[in-house]
C-alpha cells in the first residue's frame, strides 16, 4: 500500500486542501485525491497515516451510496475509476487506486453543517461554562458524553488552512449563505444524521456528532443548474464524525473511540505541557499514535460495513 502525502498530477486546476487534492477534469468534473495527510485542530501534521486516504474513500463511499439508496439526497460522487481520468501513467492510476472520487462539480455552500446529538469536546466546554451549547440552551445535570435532549444543528464557519473554523449560530449561517439555504441545509443534515445513527447503532456504534458539506450543481460555466443541494467532500468518516462502542458508552467520562480523538487527545497533552499552541507546524506523530489511529479506523469500517 503505498503512502500519498500529496500529489501532483498532469491535470489543470490544482487546489489542496487539509487533506485532499483537487483536479479539474472534462466534462465539467472534478477529481478529488484523498491523501494519507491527517489534520486535527485545523493543523495539518507532518506525519502521513499510510492507507488512511483509502479507508476513508471506502467509508464515505459506502455511506454516499446508503444515503442515496434511501433516497435522502443526491451525492456528488460519479466514478471511483482512476482509468477515466487522462494523461496518467500506469504508475500514477496505480497510486490512485481506491483512493479518489470523480464528482461533479458544484458551487459549495460556505458553512459546515455540523449535527451533535451528545455532549462532547467544544460542545462540553461551553456547556460546562455557559449551559449551552453553541448557543442553544441545554437542561442542568448532563454529563460528558451525554445523549442531548434531541440531535442539534450548530453550523461552523470553513476555515482556510491554518485557521480555525469557528462555531456560529443560525442566523450567522444565514447571514452568510441565505435564509432558504441554510433551512433546507439543517433539516437535511438532521435527517441524515438521523439515519446515519439508526443504521450504526445497529451495529453496536453510536454516531456521536458528524459534519456535513453541501453544494448546488454547477453548469461548465460555473453557473447553478437549479438543482437542489447534494451532499460533496466526505460523510460520516472518523476524520469528520465521532465514533463511539455502545456497549462501553458511559457518560460521565472520556469515551472509547473509533476516530480522530485518538490524535486529539495525544496532541492536547502536549498543549498542556506546553510543547505546542495549536498552530503550524504541527508535531510529529509517534509511530503508536499513527498505528492506534489506524487502528480504530479499521475497526469502525469493519463493523459497519463488514
Amino acid at each position: 500500500m503505498s503512502t500519498i502525502v500529496e500529489t501532483h498530477l498532469p491535470l489543470e486546476g490544482r487546489r489542496q486542501g487539509k487533506v485532499r487534492d483537487i483536479y479539474e477534469l472534462p466534462g465539467n468534473r472534478l477529481l478529488i485525491v484523498a491523501s494519507d495527510r491527517i489534520s486535527a485542530f485545523d493543523v495539518v501534521l507532518p506525519t502521513p497515516m499510510p492507507g488512511k486516504g483509502q479507508m476513508l474513500t471506502d467509508i464515505s463511499t459506502q455511506w454516499f451510496r446508503h444515503i442515496e439508496s434511501l433516497g435522502l439526497c443526491k451525492t456528488h460522487l460519479l466514478s471511483l475509476d482512476p482509468a477515466e481520468i487522462p494523461g496518467l501513467s500506469q504508475q500514477e492510476a496505480a497510486d490512485l487506486e481506491g483512493r479518489i472520487m470523480i464528482s461533479r462539480r458544484c458551487r459549495v455552500v460556505p458553512v459546515e453543517c455540523v449535527v451533535r446529538g451528545y455532549i462532547e469536546g467544544s460542545g462540553w466546554k461551553e456547556y460546562q461554562r455557559d449551559g449551552s451549547v453553541c448557543g442553544i440552551a441545554m437542561p442542568e445535570g448532563l454529563r460528558r458524553g451525554d445523549a442531548l435532549p434531541e440531535p442539534i444543528f450548530t453550523p461552523a464557519t470553513k476555515a482556510e488552512i491554518g485557521e480555525h473554523d469557528e462555531n456560529i449560530d443560525f442566523d450567522r449561517a444565514c447571514d452568510i449563505a441565505g435564509v432558504d439555504t441554510m433551512s433546507r441545509l439543517r433539516d437535511l443534515s438532521l435527517t441524515i444524521y438521523n439515519a446515519g445513527v439508526e443504521y450504526a447503532r445497529e451495529r453496536g456504534i453510536i454516531l456521536a456528532d458528524t459534519k456535513f458539506e453541501f453544494g448546488f450543481p454547477v453548469d461548465a460555466d460555473g453557473n447553478d443548474t437549479g438543482e437542489a443541494p447534494i451532499l460533496i467532500d466526505e460523510v460520516l468518516t472518523p476524520d469528520s464524525s465521532r465514533y463511539w462502542d455502545v456497549n462501553t458508552w458511559t457518560p460521565g467520562q472520556e469515551q472509547q473511540s473509533f476516530d480522530k480523538q485518538f490524535v486529539r487527545e495525544y496532541l492536547l497533552k502536549l498543549v498542556a505541557a506546553g510543547q505546542w499552541d495549536k498552530t503550524a507546524p504541527g508535531p510529529e506523530l509517534p509511530d503508536e499514535v499513527i498505528k492506534g489511529t489506524l487502528e480504530r479506523y479499521r475497526d469502525v469500517r469493519k463493523r459497519l460495513f463488514g
